[in-house]
């Protein structure tokens, strides 16, 4: 952190306060006021396609939670769209906050897992090199170079010497998750503490007429138990029993103390008289978990199934109709060149090796709606172990999905358009279309250098498997079929 953090939040309040007392809430906006998008963008932790009151697909009940209750990301859904297909890079936080921040994928970083590696497996993990290189160009370094003022509050997690190094005139340091573990009660997980200070830097920039980025990388909904005790008391009233109620709870808890938090930020841009000039993006990481009783997702954090990838979309600003969706698949990496184009920076100043492609087209109400990447398919590389599937790959190819389990060598295959679940495996029926995607899944990692598992030759079969983390998912014994 920058300044202790009680003394950092009491300031940035009282500026707040101070500063909306002189100004009415309003900026003075001079002649000379550059006329590009303000971007917002908010990324939450851990949070799963299913993990919110909105439905982030309208014909799959499962994907919305049974007990969240998320009003604000509502009201930005009302107002914007939702993508039913959108993916986080990696299934775990590091390696999708930095193929966000550069637009490749973490394949190609050589960065594709957040915990260290386990030991006594069959397979042994690639080790990695978990800092974010001065040569790799991040959007803050692009929107700075073109103008913006740019802003990151809350988890950076990709070391480097923190957001300063790497673009960001304002942050809160080289910050990962036990930062923000110290704060409870009334600012958990400092949800309302980065609301302020986002609100400060908005203010400070549009009164003066600079374009600003400023990401929001909550932390919740890490640290659960730190919820408000009021939010934690209802939810206990609502979570119902099982051996698991406590930790329900506390996990719906967070989650509305993050809508809370959410709602700030957005009735501060409403006060600033931003709202038509500014784009507000929210997603998550990466995946939870599955979808409950309705029929949800399979998998979690830690796997490349659904569960683990699939995550909220949702995107309010000009031009994007109310109430709106996108079925077309996206994924974070897209993002850099998003936010280049509203910003407008040049297709030739956007750094080689990315690999992600403009939604802008996506979210307009006529013309062209697609997105032009490198490569059509999208992959997600996770050679570790954190599931109970060991080190895996995924390849998504249209509607269809390859996986395929190194520890075995396993491929499965699933048409997501008519089974989002992933319980009908192909294979059997389709075997050409497998064999293509594996073929093409191959080609991708041999392209961009990625890392994989080796053989581990001090394994012992006769030994216990170590413990695995979380990520683990009960349907997947069932699913390990020869």
């Amino acid at each position: 952190m920058t300044k202790p953090a009680a003394h950092r939040l009491l300031g940035v309040l009282m500026l707040s306060l101070v500063a909306a007392a002189a100004g009415g809430g309003r900026p003075s906006l001079g002649a000379d006021r550059d006329s590009r998008p303000n971007i917002v963008f908010m990324l939450a932790d851990d949070q799963g396609w299913n993990g919110l009151s909105v439905p982030m697909a309208p014909d799959v009940p499962g994907s919305r939670g049974e007990i969240f209750q998320t009003p604000s990301l509502e009201r930005l859904a009302a107002q914007g769209m939702r993508f039913s297909n959108a993916y986080a890079p990696a299934p775990v936080c590091s390696p999708t906050r930095i193929s966000i921040q550069t637009g490749k994928s973490p394949a190609q970083l050589h960065w594709t897992k957040a915990a260290p590696p386990e030991e006594g497996h069959k397979l042994r993990e690639p080790r990695l090199i978990k800092s974010i290189s001065d040569s790799e160009t991040t959007i803050g370094e692009l929107l700075h170079k073109a103008g913006y003022a740019t802003a990151h509050y809350g988890k950076w997690h990709i070391a480097g010497g923190g957001p300063g190094k790497h673009g960001y005139d304002e942050h809160d340091g080289d910050t990962g998750n036990e930062e923000a573990f110290q704060f409870t009660d009334p600012n958990p997980v400092d949800i309302f503490g980065m609301a302020a200070r986002a609100e400060a830097f908005m203010q400070k920039n549009a009164k003066v007429g600079k374009p600003f980025f400023v990401q929001l990388s909550w932390n919740a909904l890490h640290a659960p138990g730190n919820a408000l005790k009021a939010t934690m008391a209802k939810y206990e009233e609502l979570a119902g029993g099982g051996n698991d109620r406590g930790k329900r709870a506390a996990t719906a808890a967070i989650t509305e103390d993050l809508d809370t938090g959410v709602g700030r930020v957005l009735a501060a841009i409403d006060r600033l008289g931003l709202a038509k000039n500014t784009y507000v993006i929210y997603m998550s990481d990466n995946g939870a978990g599955g979808g409950g009783r309705r029929g949800g997702l399979s998998g979690g954090k830690g796997s490349v199934w659904e569960g683990g990838i699939r995550v909220p979309l949702i995107v309010r600003g000009p031009g994007i109709a109310a109430d709106s969706w996108c079925h077309a698949p996206v994924v974070g990496y897209d993002l850099l060149p998003t936010f280049c184009e509203w910003a407008g920076v040049s297709a030739a100043s956007i750094p080689k090796g990315v690999e992600g492609g403009s939604i802008v087209t996506l979210l307009a109400q006529e013309g062209r709606r697609e997105v032009r990447r490198p490569r059509e398919e999208l992959v997600f590389h996770f050679p570790h172990y954190q599931s109970d599937d060991g080190p895996q790959s995924a390849i998504r190819l249209g509607n269809l999905k390859l996986l395929r389990f190194y520890e075995d060598d396993r491929v499965m295959l699933f048409d997501l358009a008519r089974d989002v679940a992933e319980r009908d495996d192909l294979l059997q029926q389709m075997p050409a279309e497998a064999q293509r995607l594996q073929q093409r899944l191959e080609q991708y990692l041999s392209a961009v250098d990625a890392q994989l598992p080796t053989p581990n030759p001090d394994y012992d079969p006769a030994k216990p498997a170590p413990s695995r983390e979380k990520g683990k998912n009960k349907d997947m014994k069932r699913r390990k079929k020869a």
